[in-house]
C-alpha cells in the first residue's frame, strides 16, 4: 500500500500544475455535472422499479407539415424510483411544441450478479475474461460498458445477451425482471460491431425484408414496423437510398450505415438491445448523433446496453451508467459522474480540459507504459511529460482497492438486493416467420440483389458469352465425318468444363450475402438450409439466362445437330450443369466464408473433377482408390459431357469404308483403346472397326511419331502413335475418341 500511496501522491503532484484537486471540480458549464451540493455524495438508489404499477403509454408525433420527425416513445410511469434515473445526465432531446402524447413501458430490467467467463486460451496469463462482474441496466437508461482494448467489453456485453460460443463457460447469476431466466427471441437485438449490410437495396427494402424474416403475419403489417424504425432511427432522409450505392452514387455515410444495422433490430421491438461499439469508425460529428439518437431511443422506455471505447466530453455526458473494465476486472459500476468522483477520491482527478474518457483510459490501459518507456529520455517545456508518467498496473490496483470499499460499490449491491427481491412480468418469445416464408423472402430479395449487383451474374454471362465465342470460333467447321468425332468430343469437354469454372467470377459477391446470413443467423432471423435454398431458386432465373444464351453461341458454331429437340436437351443439360455446380459454390462459400480459401477450394474441386470426368483417361482405366471411387462418380462433368455426347451421336451413324457402316453409338464406345505396356515403355494399339475383332498392333518403340500402315479386312489404315495416344488420318477409316 505505501508503493500505491507513493505512485498516487506523484500522480497527483505531477498534475497539480494545472490545477489542484479541489479546483478539479468540473464548472458548472459542463453540462455532464452533478446538481450543486452532490458532487461528493455517493450514488443514491432508494427506489426500485414497481412491477404492479400501471403501463402508461406515450406517443410523441410531430403536428407540423411533411418532411417532420415522428418517434415512439414509451417512458416509466411517474413514480420516485425512476425520476431519479438520469439525474446528473444530459436530458433527453425536448418534445416538439405541440406534440401527442402516448406512454407505454417497453423495456426490461436486466441485473448479473458475480458474473464470470472463462475461456481457454483467450489469455496467456489466465483464462478468465471476465472476474466477479455485478451491475445492472434500468428501462429507459443507458449502460455503456467501457475500458481499453482485450478488457472483456464484448464479452461481458456477449454474456448478458447469451451469445457466447460454446467453448466459453459462464458462471454467475443474470436476472431478468427479476427473475433467473434467458432473453427469449424478439425480447432483445444485438448489433455486431462490424456492419453487414446490402449495398444494393435502399434502406426501406433492407429494413423490409428484414421484418419479413423476422416477424410473422402478412407482408403489409410489417411497413408499418419498418417506418418505426426509420423514424426511431432518424433515417427519413436516407430511407430511399440504396445503402452501397450505385455506379456514381455514394453509399450512406458511416454514421447512417450503423443507424442501419441498429434499425435492423429495432423491427422486433426489442425490451432490451445490446450494441457492440455503436460509435465504430465514427468521427466525433456522427459519434454525438449517433448517441442523441440512441438517447432519444432510450426514452421510448428500451433497455440500452453498448460497449464503448473512447467518447468525446459531449458523448460521455449522455450516459446514465458506466461499468468500467480491465483485464477483466470491474473498476467502477454507477452512474459517470460519480465515475468522476470515484478517480478523484482514488487520487485520480480529471483535470479540466480533458475528456472524461481519455483520462479513465489514460489510467487503466496498460499500453501506455510503453509511452512511458519510449519517452523517459524527452522532455517538454515544462520538463517531464507529467501526462503519463504513473504506472498503470498501480492506478488499475489502486481503483480496484478503492471501489471494493467505496460507498459506491455497497450501493449496487443494494440496487441488486432490491431488484431481485420479486419477479415481475417475464419476457415471452415473439412468433417467428415460418421456412416457407423466410425461403420466399430470402429468394425474392436475392433476385432483387442479384439483378442490380453486375458482378453477380452479369459479368458471368458476359464471361460465358465470350468463352462460347472463343470455343465455338476455334472447333468450328468440323463437318460430321468420322475425323470429327475426337475433336467434337473435345469442344464440349472444354466448354462445360471451363464455363462451370467461370462460377468462381461470382464468389466476391455471394461472399457478401453469406455475411449477412451470418448475421441473421446469430440473431436467428435465418438458417443454413433456408438460406441456401433461397439463393439456389433465386439463381435460377439467371443460369438459365446464362446457359441458353452461351449454348446457342456454341451450338451453331461448332455445327452440332441441327435438330430443335436435340438443341433443346443440350441447353437444359448445360442449364443444370450449372446449376449442380452453383449449388457446389454456395456450400463451399458459406461454410469457409473467406474469399482467399473459397477460390483455392473450388479450384481444387474442379481440377479434380475435370480429370476424372473420362477425357484424359476412361474411368474403367483410373485407378480405383479415390479416383474412380468415389470422385469419377461424384464429378458433374462425367454426366453432363456423357449427355451431351450421346445427344449428339445416338441415332447416328458413319460409314467405314465403302461396304460397312457403323453407328453413333459404337463410334463413342468403341473407337480406340490405348493400353499401356507398363513394361516397355511401348504402345500396344487395338483397333475396333464396326463388328470386327480386334487386331493387335506389335509394340512401337520408336520416340516421337511413328507411322504404321497395317491391313484390316481389305482396309488400309494409318496409325498415328506417340506420347500423347492415338489420332488418325480418318481417311482410311481409323479415328480415336475418349471411351464413357
Amino acid at each position: 500500500m505505501e508503493e500505491i500511496q507513493s505512485q498516487s501522491d506523484n500522480y497527483r503532484s505531477s498534475s497539480s500544475s494545472a490545477s489542484s484537486p479541489a479546483s478539479r471540480v468540473p464548472s458548472s458549464n459542463f453540462f455532464y455535472l452533478r446538481k450543486p451540493g452532490a458532487l461528493r455524495q455517493p450514488i443514491s438508489f432508494e427506489d426500485s422499479p414497481d412491477w404492479e404499477e400501471p403501463d402508461v403509454e406515450v406517443r410523441v408525433e410531430e403536428s407540423g407539415g411533411g418532411g417532420g420527425d415522428s418517434i415512439n416513445t414509451a417512458t416509466t410511469p411517474i413514480s420516485p424510483s425512476l425520476s431519479k434515473l438520469n439525474s446528473g445526465s444530459m436530458p433527453s432531446p425536448p418534445l416538439p411544441e405541440g406534440a401527442v402524447v402516448a406512454r407505454k413501458i417497453a423495456g426490461a430490467t436486466m441485473v448479473w450478479k458475480d458474473l464470470t467467463v472463462t475461456i481457454k486460451g483467450k489469455r496467456k496469463y489466465s483464462d478468465r475474461v471476465i472476474k466477479s462482474s455485478n451491475g445492472y441496466a434500468l428501462p429507459g437508461t443507458m449502460t455503456v460498458i467501457m475500458g481499453p482494448g482485450k478488457s472483456g467489453k464484448s464479452t461481458l456485453l456477449r454474456a448478458l445477451a447469451g451469445r457466447l460460443d460454446d467453448s466459453a463457460k459462464t458462471y454467475g447469476e443474470v436476472f431478468i425482471n427479476g427473475a433467473k431466466s434467458k432473453l427469449q427471441y424478439g425480447s432483445y437485438g444485438f448489433v455486431e460491431r462490424k456492419n453487414t449490410l446490402i449495398g444494393s437495396l435502399t434502406v426501406r427494402e433492407f429494413l423490409y425484408y428484414s421484418a419479413l424474416l423476422q416477424l410473422p403475419g402478412f407482408f403489409y403489417q410489417k411497413k408499418s414496423v419498418v417506418e418505426d424504425a426509420i423514424l426511431a432511427m432518424s433515417l427519413g432522409d436516407y430511407a430511399n437510398k440504396l445503402i452501397g450505392g450505385h455506379c456514381y452514387m455514394k453509399g450512406l455515410p458511416s454514421g447512417e450505415r450503423r443507424r442501419v444495422s441498429i434499425a435492423r433490430e429495432l423491427v422486433m421491438r426489442p425490451q432490451v438491445l445490446f450494441i457492440d461499439e455503436p460509435l465504430y469508425q465514427l468521427d466525433s460529428v456522427s459519434a454525438l448523433l449517433m448517441m442523441v439518437t440512441l438517447k432519444k431511443l432510450a426514452s421510448t422506455g428500451c433497455t440500452l446496453i453498448f460497449t464503448i471505447y473512447q467518447s468525446s466530453t459531449e458523448v460521455f455526458g449522455l450516459y446514465d451508467r458506466i461499468c468500467l473494465l480491465s483485464n477483466g476486472n470491474t473498476l467502477f459500476f454507477g452512474e459517470t459522474l460519480a465515475c468522476l468522483q470515484h478517480f478523484s477520491n482514488a487520487g485520480f482527478p480529471c483535470p479540466i480540459m480533458q475528456s472524461p474518457s481519455d483520462h479513465f483510459l489514460r489510467a487503466i490501459n496498460t499500453d501506455f507504459d510503453r509511452i512511458i518507456a519510449m519517452c523517459k529520455t524527452w522532455q517538454d517545456d515544462n520538463g517531464d511529460f507529467s501526462s503519463v508518467n504513473m504506472d498503470t498496473a498501480i492506478a488499475i490496483r489502486t481503483l480496484e482497492e478503492t471501489y471494493r470499499s467505496s460507498a459506491d460499490a455497497a450501493a449496487v449491491e443494494t440496487m441488486i438486493l432490491r431488484l431481485t427481491e420479486r419477479e415481475g412480468p417475464s419476457l415471452k418469445s415473439k412468433g417467428k416467420a415460418n421456412s416457407a416464408t423466410r425461403i420466399a423472402v430470402l429468394t425474392w430479395r436475392s433476385l432483387l440483389i442479384m439483378s442490380r449487383e453486375w458482378k453477380y451474374y452479369w459479368l458471368r454471362l458476359i464471361l460465358c458469352m465470350l468463352l462460347a465465342l472463343c470455343v465455338g470460333t476455334a472447333f468450328s467447321g468440323l463437318g460430321h465425318s468420322l475425323s470429327s468425332v475426337a475433336t467434337r468430343v473435345a469442344a464440349i469437354f472444354v466448354f462445360v468444363s471451363f464455363a462451370s469454372l467461370l462460377s468462381i467470377v461470382g464468389v466476391p459477391a455471394q461472399l457478401k450475402e453469406v455475411k449477412v446470413y451470418g448475421c441473421e443467423d446469430s440473431n436467428q432471423h435465418s438458417g443454413g438450409l433456408v438460406f441456401l435454398t433461397g439463393q439456389l431458386f433465386a439463381s435460377l432465373p439467371f443460369l438459365f439466362l446464362i446457359s441458353i444464351s452461351s449454348s446457342l453461341v456454341f451450338y451453331f458454331l461448332v455445327g452440332l445437330r441441327n435438330d430443335f429437340s436435340f438443341m433443346m436437351y443440350f441447353v437444359l443439360n448445360f442449364f443444370m450443369c450449372l446449376l449442380v455446380n452453383e449449388g457446389i459454390v454456395l456450400v463451399v462459400a458459406t461454410i469457409l466464408q473467406d474469399m482467399f480459401w473459397t477460390i483455392s477450394t473450388l479450384m481444387f474441386i474442379h481440377v479434380m473433377m475435370m480429370l476424372s470426368a473420362g477425357y484424359f483417361r476412361i474411368r474403367s482405366a483410373l485407378p480405383g482408390p479415390v479416383w474412380m471411387y468415389p470422385i469419377s462418380y461424384i464429378s458433374f462433368h462425367t454426366y453432363s459431357i456423357q449427355g451431351l455426347l450421346e445427344n449428339e451421336y445416338d441415332g447416328t451413324s458413319f460409314a467405314v469404308g465403302q461396304v460397312r457402316t457403323i453407328s453413333g453409338y459404337q463410334a463413342l464406345h468403341n473407337i480406340c483403346l490405348e493400353m499401356v505396356d507398363g513394361s516397355s515403355g511401348g504402345f500396344r494399339v487395338a483397333v475396333v472397326v464396326a463388328d470386327l475383332d480386334l487386331v493387335v498392333v506389335d509394340s512401337v518403340y520408336c520416340g516421337g511419331v511413328v507411322f504404321k500402315a497395317i491391313m484390316v479386312s481389305d482396309l488400309n489404315i494409318v496409325v498415328v502413335a506417340s506420347s500423347f495416344g492415338l489420332v488418325g488420318d480418318g481417311g482410311g477409316g481409323m479415328w480415336c475418341s475418349p471411351t464413357f
